[in-house]
Protein backbone atom coordinates (compact mmCIF):
# COMPACT_ATOMS: atom_id res chain seq x y z
CA UNK A 1 0.00 0.00 0.00
CA UNK A 2 1.00 3.59 -1.01
CA UNK A 3 -0.43 6.87 0.23
CA UNK A 4 0.81 9.54 -1.55
CA UNK A 5 -0.18 13.85 -0.13
CA UNK A 6 1.55 16.58 -1.82
CA UNK A 7 4.38 16.65 0.46
CA UNK A 8 4.72 12.93 1.62
CA UNK A 9 4.42 9.31 0.82
CA UNK A 10 3.30 6.65 3.41
CA UNK A 11 4.26 3.01 2.57
CA UNK A 12 3.91 -0.41 3.91
CA UNK A 13 7.69 -1.90 4.66
CA UNK A 14 6.54 -4.96 5.34
CA UNK A 15 3.44 -6.22 7.46
CA UNK A 16 4.90 -4.30 10.48
CA UNK A 17 6.19 -1.34 9.75
CA UNK A 18 5.35 1.79 7.69
CA UNK A 19 7.60 4.86 6.02
CA UNK A 20 6.01 8.58 5.87
CA UNK A 21 8.99 9.98 3.58
CA UNK A 22 8.43 13.77 2.80
CA UNK A 23 12.18 13.87 1.82
CA UNK A 24 12.66 16.47 -1.44
CA UNK A 25 15.42 17.64 -3.14
CA UNK A 26 17.03 19.31 -0.36
CA UNK A 27 16.82 18.83 3.26
CA UNK A 28 14.34 20.24 5.26
CA UNK A 29 14.46 21.82 9.49
CA UNK A 30 10.63 22.43 9.25
CA UNK A 31 9.39 19.08 7.49
CA UNK A 32 12.14 17.49 10.57
CA UNK A 33 10.39 19.08 13.10
CA UNK A 34 6.90 17.86 11.80
CA UNK A 35 8.95 14.01 11.35
CA UNK A 36 10.07 14.51 15.14
CA UNK A 37 6.67 15.60 16.88
CA UNK A 38 4.67 12.82 14.72
CA UNK A 39 7.49 10.16 16.30
CA UNK A 40 6.69 11.46 19.47
CA UNK A 41 2.69 11.34 19.51
CA UNK A 42 3.07 8.12 18.04
CA UNK A 43 5.00 6.25 20.32
CA UNK A 44 1.96 6.30 22.51
CA UNK A 45 -0.31 4.34 20.24
CA UNK A 46 -0.90 1.14 21.74
CA UNK A 47 0.77 -1.60 19.30
CA UNK A 48 3.67 0.85 18.24
CA UNK A 49 6.87 -0.71 19.06
CA UNK A 50 9.61 1.81 18.02
CA UNK A 51 9.29 5.00 16.38
CA UNK A 52 12.64 6.01 13.83
CA UNK A 53 13.34 9.19 12.45
CA UNK A 54 15.10 9.75 9.69
CA UNK A 55 16.37 12.28 7.49
CA UNK A 56 12.97 14.12 6.61
CA UNK A 57 10.82 10.73 7.12
CA UNK A 58 9.86 8.67 9.69
CA UNK A 59 10.37 4.98 10.08
CA UNK A 60 7.17 3.33 12.23
CA UNK A 61 7.53 -0.33 13.72
CA UNK A 62 3.99 -1.91 14.86
CA UNK A 63 2.84 -5.50 16.52
CA UNK A 64 0.01 -6.11 13.54
CA UNK A 65 -1.72 -8.54 15.87
CA UNK A 66 -2.14 -5.46 17.93
CA UNK A 67 -2.53 -1.96 15.55
CA UNK A 68 -4.39 -2.17 12.57
CA UNK A 69 -2.16 -0.69 9.82
CA UNK A 70 -5.09 0.79 8.10
CA UNK A 71 -6.10 2.83 11.23
CA UNK A 72 -2.68 3.67 11.98
CA UNK A 73 -2.34 4.82 8.55
CA UNK A 74 -4.93 6.84 9.24
CA UNK A 75 -3.82 8.10 12.13
CA UNK A 76 -0.23 9.38 11.31
CA UNK A 77 -1.67 11.35 8.10
CA UNK A 78 -3.57 12.87 10.56
CA UNK A 79 -1.06 13.21 12.89
CA UNK A 80 1.12 14.49 9.49
CA UNK A 81 -1.39 17.92 9.07
CA UNK A 82 -1.76 18.58 12.78
CA UNK A 83 1.62 18.32 13.99
CA UNK A 84 2.21 21.22 15.89
CA UNK A 85 5.77 22.36 15.42
CA UNK A 86 6.16 24.12 18.84
CA UNK A 87 8.61 21.69 20.37
CA UNK A 88 10.19 22.20 23.81
CA UNK A 89 13.61 23.16 23.19
CA UNK A 90 16.62 20.40 23.05
CA UNK A 91 19.34 20.68 25.59
CA UNK A 92 22.29 22.78 23.56
CA UNK A 93 26.25 21.27 24.31
CA UNK A 94 29.15 21.98 23.64
CA UNK A 95 31.38 19.98 21.88
CA UNK A 96 34.86 20.48 21.97
CA UNK A 97 37.30 19.75 18.66
CA UNK A 98 40.85 18.97 17.88
CA UNK A 99 41.26 20.49 14.16
CA UNK A 100 43.71 19.23 11.98
CA UNK A 101 47.23 17.28 12.86
CA UNK A 102 46.46 13.42 13.35
CA UNK A 103 43.06 13.76 14.31
CA UNK A 104 41.89 16.12 11.29
CA UNK A 105 43.74 14.19 8.62
CA UNK A 106 41.88 15.58 5.67
CA UNK A 107 41.54 19.45 6.88
CA UNK A 108 44.30 20.38 5.11
CA UNK A 109 42.80 18.57 1.74
CA UNK A 110 39.57 19.76 2.40
CA UNK A 111 40.98 23.48 3.03
CA UNK A 112 42.78 23.44 -0.11
CA UNK A 113 39.99 22.13 -1.97
CA UNK A 114 37.83 25.27 -1.14
CA UNK A 115 39.93 27.53 -1.69
CA UNK A 116 40.65 28.65 2.07
CA UNK A 117 42.92 28.95 4.85
CA UNK A 118 42.27 26.30 7.28
CA UNK A 119 41.71 29.00 9.82
CA UNK A 120 38.62 29.81 7.61
CA UNK A 121 37.09 26.06 7.55
CA UNK A 122 37.31 26.00 11.08
CA UNK A 123 35.61 29.47 11.75
CA UNK A 124 32.93 28.40 9.21
CA UNK A 125 32.56 24.94 11.12
CA UNK A 126 32.23 26.16 14.29
CA UNK A 127 29.93 29.32 13.71
CA UNK A 128 26.58 27.48 13.41
CA UNK A 129 24.77 26.06 16.16
CA UNK A 130 23.88 22.19 14.65
CA UNK A 131 20.42 20.34 15.14
CA UNK A 132 20.53 16.86 15.42
CA UNK A 133 18.06 16.01 12.91
CA UNK A 134 18.36 12.42 13.54
CA UNK A 135 20.36 9.17 15.11
CA UNK A 136 21.21 6.56 13.29
CA UNK A 137 23.57 4.89 10.46
CA UNK A 138 25.46 3.19 13.51
CA UNK A 139 24.73 3.28 17.35
CA UNK A 140 24.88 7.04 18.30
CA UNK A 141 25.40 8.53 14.69
CA UNK A 142 24.38 11.92 14.64
CA UNK A 143 23.20 13.52 11.19
CA UNK A 144 23.73 17.53 11.99
CA UNK A 145 21.30 20.20 10.24
CA UNK A 146 22.97 23.52 9.72
CA UNK A 147 26.13 23.28 7.93
CA UNK A 148 27.38 26.16 6.18
CA UNK A 149 26.74 25.70 2.74
CA UNK A 150 30.22 26.74 1.86
CA UNK A 151 31.19 23.92 3.47
CA UNK A 152 29.42 21.41 1.23
CA UNK A 153 30.84 18.39 -0.20
CA UNK A 154 30.98 14.88 -1.86
CA UNK A 155 31.92 11.78 -0.25
CA UNK A 156 35.24 10.20 -0.83
CA UNK A 157 35.14 8.21 -3.70
CA UNK A 158 36.46 5.59 -1.56
CA UNK A 159 35.40 5.20 1.69
CA UNK A 160 38.02 4.23 4.66
CA UNK A 161 37.68 1.01 6.39
CA UNK A 162 37.97 2.46 9.60
CA UNK A 163 37.00 6.01 10.78
CA UNK A 164 37.91 6.43 14.45
CA UNK A 165 36.03 7.25 17.10
CA UNK A 166 35.05 10.62 17.79
CA UNK A 167 35.81 11.69 14.73
CA UNK A 168 34.19 15.28 14.15
CA UNK A 169 32.83 14.71 9.85
CA UNK A 170 31.27 15.95 7.12
CA UNK A 171 29.42 14.50 4.34
CA UNK A 172 27.71 16.11 1.36
CA UNK A 173 25.13 18.66 2.78
CA UNK A 174 25.81 17.29 6.78
CA UNK A 175 28.07 17.26 9.56
CA UNK A 176 28.72 14.41 12.08
CA UNK A 177 30.50 12.88 14.96
CA UNK A 178 31.50 9.19 14.70
CA UNK A 179 30.15 7.27 18.12
CA UNK A 180 32.58 3.95 17.23
CA UNK A 181 35.53 3.26 14.80
CA UNK A 182 33.80 2.70 11.50
CA UNK A 183 34.00 2.55 8.01
CA UNK A 184 32.87 6.29 6.07
CA UNK A 185 33.56 8.15 3.29
CA UNK A 186 32.74 11.40 5.20
CA UNK A 187 36.06 13.90 5.16
CA UNK A 188 37.40 14.13 8.58
CA UNK A 189 38.43 17.48 10.26
CA UNK A 190 39.18 16.90 13.67
CA UNK A 191 38.13 14.74 16.75
CA UNK A 192 36.34 15.13 19.95
CA UNK A 193 36.92 12.84 23.05
CA UNK A 194 32.81 13.20 23.94
CA UNK A 195 31.36 9.73 23.97
CA UNK A 196 28.71 9.57 22.07
CA UNK A 197 27.74 5.68 22.33
CA UNK A 198 28.13 3.99 25.78
CA UNK A 199 25.35 0.87 26.33
CA UNK A 200 26.00 1.02 30.43
CA UNK A 201 25.11 4.21 30.30
CA UNK A 202 20.62 4.63 31.32
CA UNK A 203 20.37 6.36 27.59
CA UNK A 204 22.98 5.20 25.86
CA UNK A 205 23.37 7.53 22.61
CA UNK A 206 24.46 10.77 23.85
CA UNK A 207 22.38 12.77 21.53
CA UNK A 208 18.69 12.46 20.21
CA UNK A 209 16.82 14.24 17.83
CA UNK A 210 16.05 17.91 19.06
CA UNK A 211 19.19 18.61 20.42
CA UNK A 212 21.60 21.03 19.39
CA UNK A 213 25.71 21.08 18.94
CA UNK A 214 28.33 23.75 19.09
CA UNK A 215 31.65 22.74 17.91
CA UNK A 216 34.11 24.56 20.20
CA UNK A 217 37.66 24.61 19.20
CA UNK A 218 40.48 23.04 21.65
CA UNK A 219 44.32 22.89 21.90
CA UNK A 220 46.20 19.90 20.66
CA UNK A 221 47.24 17.95 23.90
Amino acid sequence: MVSRSHDYVLSHEGPGALLLDAAESTFSDAVQEKVWRVAADLSRFSGVLETVPGMNNLMVVFDPLVADDMALSQAIRGLWEEADLQLPPGRIVDVPVIYGGEDGIDLADFALAKAMPVEEIIRRHTAPLYSVAAVGAMPGFVYLSGLDPVLAAPRLANPRNGVPKGSVIIGGTQAGIMPVTAPSGWHILGRTSLDLFDPHRARPAYFKPGDRIRFVPELSQ
